[in-house]
């Protein structure tokens, strides 16, 4: 069904169509803004969009977080595309926070970059905003050449009447441009087809890595305001715990400082300078409250019992993912194998800790700061001081590294307008230490799995069942939204749905909170659920016996985008050539986000000592309509070097509620001295409509990985992180 999108031309206004395409509606603005209507102005905005200046500048609005991933060139390639705009004339501005107008339509038009949604929730809205800019452009173009409508054209940057061997340029009908009372509809028919782009699927340089290069680009960090204030936080050794006491006599002495700001849960120092601040917070002598749930938290004992409730399976949980019926499947099979999996907590470790810089004055609000959520941060500063959500005014800088941090909890946002408030009309800068950042993070939730699987006499799978055990993420951050999914957690416990075309199959999230806060992180549950799952395909390859390539083509029988992507990964591989002595090929596949990948990865192992090396990696992936391809490798690439890190480095460690891990010298993402020598992607394009590709190629090194030790040593390994010592007491068993 072809969709149709009008706005009524309005200065102030915001105005929404919906779009109708392939039988789903979104909910998208075109809104126009103060453009002209009357020759002699100086710029043209055809709608919310996009502004053409009279020098014929295209300045288009980019609305997801720029976190290095690159949809600040992709996404405004595709309305420049429709808008057939000359590129090199072309300029991306950062979207205000303005969710009604900017947000992304697949998840309810927040303004919110995670979850691989912002370029398959922006795609198609930004190519009608430039189709819609295009037709604005055409109608004046009639009018200033005197031509009929239909006899003109568009080429990069000018409208062409062919046949009187005129034309215009951009610049020219935005100097005299009149906008219509209702700027006009498009349809998606009126798209270009796919053979005439010259911008989309285009290796574009990137318009962020300028300022990034010559050192000019602004990250939450690097704010500056006049007259601004630096501020830091005292917190709790255990999230959440009050303040009962505070002797802030020494503080207050230190000179520079401002004032002493208690909080529910921390206490803020303000001063002149980070040095007064900070020396200020260190003289702090706070008695905490010692009554919070998550003071009982031991990350190992927690493990220990979740490895009871996952093998429980009298235990409800909540089904994510169902087809035929598993239990009676595993009741009819001719064997049935059980396996756990588990892997502990996981920092993000982002390069930029956390902070923002906030300004109250009276009841307005204005933040600046690094966020993936600018929807998440208006409403944490309009909760934190007390006013409409509508009066909070959010500037949104380059991110340096989010990977979920920054997406579904704005506490950095809330802090900074609590302190700004103590001293309105003032600008605060609150700027987190490393150890702040670890302290008050939301990390990758601890997670046991049990998977039971039933096989029939012949080594087939018959029947699948898989118990996903972890705390909620949803339960923290939304409540509402749990209970309205009737208590799946799209977070937490997503990732048990498979491509695999057993007959018989269930995926379950059992909650288990236990008092600790967890949140979203790259990859989310898959990161955790891909090891299990293909770690367990490939010990039943093994046991079948089946080399593990062929086990998965047959698995996958009905899926040839998937056969296609484990045979390409498999040529790049070298798959079943000779290795060099020592090493070992691995084999993982997923699909996640509307992407498919298959992965390989070369290890070699130290029996002595326990150390995993990983020497090549090959990733292949079918992604759609590749918008940016460079992007696409980049994203790839980077994330499969992250991860490494929770394959098998990193983990975080609770013991009695208080964090173990605070900084870089106890906390070991990879060092450069552990990065493969090869990481090989490549990208297989298709005409599906864009897949994710910013967190795929983390979840599938873990598995990879320990297949390889699999098919080095024969043994399995079952807990991530791959720690030496857990391979060590592998291998003696």
């Amino acid at each position: 069904m072809t969709g149709q999108a009008t706005s009524r031309y309005a200065r102030l206004s915001r105005r929404s169509f919906l779009l109708q395409a392939g039988g789903c509606t979104v909910a998208v603005s075109f809104a126009a803004g103060g453009a002209n209507r009357d020759t002699g102005a100086s710029a043209l905005e055809a709608n919310a969009w996009v502004t053409i200046r009279a020098n014929g500048e295209v300045i288009i609005q980019s609305a997801p977080a720029e976190m290095g991933q690159g949809t600040m060139t992709g996404l405004p390639a595709c309305l420049a595309e429709e808008l057939d705009a000359d590129w090199s004339l072309v300029r991306v501005v950062q979207s205000p926070a303005l969710p009604k107008i900017f947000g992304n339509p697949l998840i309810g038009m927040d303004m919110s970059t995670h979850g691989d949604f912002a370029t398959r929730g922006y795609f198609l809205p930004m190519r009608l905003a430039g189709a819609q800019a295009r037709r604005v452009l055409l109608a004046n173009a009639a009018r200033l050449l005197n031509q009929p409508l239909q006899e003109l054209e568009t080429r990069p940057g000018m409208v062409v009447h062919a046949a009187s061997s005129r034309h215009i340029s951009y610049g020219a009908i935005a100097r005299q441009a009149r906008i219509p009372a209702e700027l006009p509809a498009v349809t998606t028919s009126e798209l270009k087809p796919r053979q005439r782009w010259r911008l989309i699927g285009m290796p574009l340089p990137r318009v962020d890595l300028p300022s990034k290069i010559n050192g000019s680009a602004i990250y939450g960090i690097d704010v500056r305001r006049p007259g601004m204030l630096h501020a830091t936080m005292l917190y709790p050794p255990v999230p959440r715990e009050r303040p009962l006491n505070i002797d802030a006599a020494r503080a207050r002495a230190v000179p520079g400082v401002i004032q002493v700001v208690p909080c529910e849960q921390s206490v803020g120092v303000i001063a002149e300078s980070v040095d007064a601040a900070r020396r200020a917070r260190d003289l702090l002598r706070v008695r905490w409250s010692t009554d919070q749930p998550g003071r009982n938290y031991d990350s190992g004992q927690v493990l220990e019992e979740y490895r009871r409730i996952a093998a429980d399976v009298a235990a409800a949980g909540t089904i994510m993912d169902s087809r035929g019926d598993a239990a009676a499947g595993l009741a009819r099979s001719s064997l049935r194998l059980t396996r756990q999996f588990c892997s502990d907590h996981v920092a993000h470790a982002a390069i930029e800790p956390t902070g923002a810089t906030a300004l109250v004055t009276g009841d307005r609000v204005v933040l600046w700061l690094s966020t993936q959520s600018p929807s998440a941060a208006i409403a944490a500063a309009a909760r934190a001081a007390g006013v409409e959500p509508g009066r909070v005014e959010v500037h949104s800088t380059f991110v340096g590294g989010g990977f979920g941090r920054l997406s579904d909890d704005a506490d950095n946002a809330f802090d900074a307008v609590l302190l700004a408030g103590a001293v309105p009309g003032r600008p605060v800068k609150l700027q987190r230490t490393r150890e702040d950042d670890f302290l008050v993070g939301k990390f990758r939730p601890l997670a046991v799995q049990q998977i039971d699987v039933g096989l029939d006499a012949d080594g087939s799978i018959t029947a699948w069942r898989h118990r996903i055990v972890s705390a909620s993420v949803y339960g923290r951050s939304k409540p509402e939204l749990l209970q309205t999914l009737g208590g799946k957690d799209w977070v937490a416990g997503l990732g048990g749905q498979v491509l695999y075309g057993w007959p018989n199959h269930q995926a379950q999230f059992v909650r288990a909170d236990r008092g600790m806060d967890v949140g979203p992180y790259r990859g989310i549950a898959f990161g955790y659920t891909a090891f299990a799952i293909e770690s367990l395909i490939d010990e039943l390859a093994a046991r079948k016996p089946q080399d593990p390539l062929d086990f998965r083509l047959g698995l996958l029988a009905a899926q040839p985008r998937a056969q296609a992507m484990l045979r390409h990964a498999a040529a790049m591989a070298g798959w079943g050539n000779p290795r060099p002595a020592g090493r070992a090929l691995g084999l993982a596949f997923s699909s996640m986000s509307d992407s498919i990948a298959a992965l390989c990865t070369e290890i070699s192992l130290d029996v002595a000592t326990g150390d995993i090396r990983v020497h090549r990696i090959w990733c292949c992936i079918d992604a759609g309509t590749v918008v940016h391809p460079d992007a696409v490798t980049a994203q790839l690439e980077g994330g499969i070097i992250m991860g490494l890190g929770p394959a098998l480095y990193e983990r975080f460690n609770v013991r009695a509620g208080a964090m173990q891990e605070l900084n870089f010298h106890a906390y070991r993402p990879p060092r450069m001295s552990q990065i493969p020598e090869q990481v090989d992607v490549k990208i297989v394009a298709s005409e599906q409509p864009p897949g994710g590709v910013g967190e795929i190629g983390v979840i599938l090194v873990a598995p990879a990985i320990a297949n390889g030790v699999a098919a080095l040593t024969g043994r399995r390994l079952r807990a991530l992180p791959l720690l030496p010592e857990r391979v060590r007491a592998i291998l003696q068993t």
